[in-house]
């Protein structure tokens, strides 16, 4: 019901949003005499505010069309070479002549499997990430397709689904790639790796990378991991799937809706985002377009959302956030034990930010007390100071003090010669 009514109350504001923006339109013609005046800019700043906060967000796209590599501009194609209904593979293909005139016509570079979040937001939120990673790396990332618009026939979706799924992607990556897991990835990443280990899977990676992943949820509790523990598995169930309403190809699908999520993780950081949306409105005011654009940027990433199929969802708060199945030992995948000790040959870092609200100190590091086949010598552990969440992944720290060190790792367990007898097998 909830589900609908948002959609009602979205139809319903669309005439004033029709208003609005011949408002708008009005407003930013350089002959309209009241266009420069203060009661002109403070009426255009509150419709671009007012058109903001009613909008739909839809899935940002990923705006990366090259990237400079040491000087040498390098162009960039998206190719998605592998999909399910769920899921599509993309790959960020580097201009090979351009590429070996920044490089030379010898050079490789490791192939990196970034696992996006399935968590509420669109892949596209790592877009910093990608374009950190692109200019040392082949880079390849999980694009997860929203519930909302996958037909109710093409079947279910859970917790196994997901494990099953990224197995299937480091198959088509391809043997000895590097895998990196950013935030709610971590438990089903590391288990598919496990399950490729104990099978001998010749598609193994040669390293793992977890970044303020939730591997063990007991350690350092925050407020999203105290409210899963509060909280009956009944209420989850009862109160945070929705049903799709029928305007979607996914109708009558059974959902954790984005618009739940994004008001969850708005509610934790409220007066901030209210601060936001004031400093737009006076940005837009005093003419200060960089700022506003800036704002813009962020917003239109951050408020697309969407939706969780309910399995997954409920398996994930089940499995993850209330009965620790991954650190416990008693994780299950399609009736197998998932054995994370049985990882003896992968390479693995964990990364986390001290100022982390979502996965607290420890919830990453955890992944070192269960890979206890891996070497201590293959091992790394890194916290960045003066970070949140966002800033494990994102942002100047992370591409200044992060990504140098996760560069670092990755070459030290990677082989040119494999690389190109890789390439060369086709």
């Amino acid at each position: 019901m909830l589900y609908s009514i948002v959609e009602m109350q979205r139809a319903a504001m669309m005439p004033w949003r029709v208003a609005v923006n011949f408002q708008r339109a009005l407003l930013a013609n350089p002959l309209n005499p009241i266009a420069q005046t203060p009661f002109g800019r403070n009426l255009s700043a509150a419709s671009d505010l007012f058109e903001a906060m009613t909008r739909r967000y839809e899935k940002p796209e990923w705006r990366i069309d090259s990237t400079v590599i040491n000087g040498i501009k390098v162009p960039v194609t998206i190719e998605t070479v592998w999909s399910s209904a769920w899921c599509s593979l993309v790959h960020f293909k580097r201009d090979k002549q351009a590429l070996a005139e920044a490089r030379g016509p010898n050079w490789v570079e490791p192939r990196v499997l970034i696992a996006a979040p399935l968590s509420g937001h669109f892949a596209t939120l790592l877009r910093g990430t990608v374009e950190a990673f692109i200019q040392d790396h082949d880079v390849y990332i999980t694009d997860w397709h929203d519930a909302r618009d996958v037909p109710i026939g093409m079947g279910r979706f859970d917790l196994d689904d997901y494990i099953e799924h990224i197995r299937e992607m480091l198959v088509q990556v391809g043997p000895k790639a590097h895998v990196v897991a950013v935030c709610q990835p971590g438990p089903p990443v590391l288990a598919a790796i496990a399950l490729m280990a104990e099978d001998k899977d010749p598609a193994l990676p040669a390293s793992m990378t977890y970044m303020g992943s939730p591997i063990d949820a007991r350690c350092s509790p925050t407020v999203t991991n105290k409210l899963a523990e509060e909280k009956p598995f009944t209420w989850f169930e009862s109160k945070m799937i929705q049903t799709v309403p029928p305007i979607f190809p996914g109708a009558f699908r059974r959902v954790y809706p984005g618009f739940v999520q994004l008001a969850s993780f708005m509610q934790m950081n409220m007066d901030r985002h209210i601060d936001a949306h004031r400093d737009f409105f006076n940005h837009l005011v005093a003419g200060d377009g960089d700022e506003a654009e800036k704002h813009r940027e962020f917003y239109d990433e951050y408020l697309a959302v969407l939706d969780l199929s309910e399995e997954f969802y409920l398996q994930t708060i089940q499995k993850v956030f209330q009965e620790y199945h991954l650190p416990r030992g008693i994780l299950m995948c399609r009736d197998r034990l998932v054995k994370p000790q049985l990882i003896k040959t992968v390479a693995l870092m964990t990364v986390e930010g001290e100022k982390d609200d979502i996965s607290g100190i420890g919830q990453t590091q955890a992944a070192h007390d269960i890979c206890t086949g891996i070497p201590k010598k293959m091992q790394y552990d890194y916290v960045q100071e003066g970070v949140g969440h966002y800033g494990v992944f994102n942002g100047r720290r992370f591409k200044s003090e992060i990504y140098p060190r996760q560069k670092q790792f990755i070459r030290t367990y990677f082989s040119a010669d494999k690389e190109r007898q890789f390439l060369a097998a086709g």
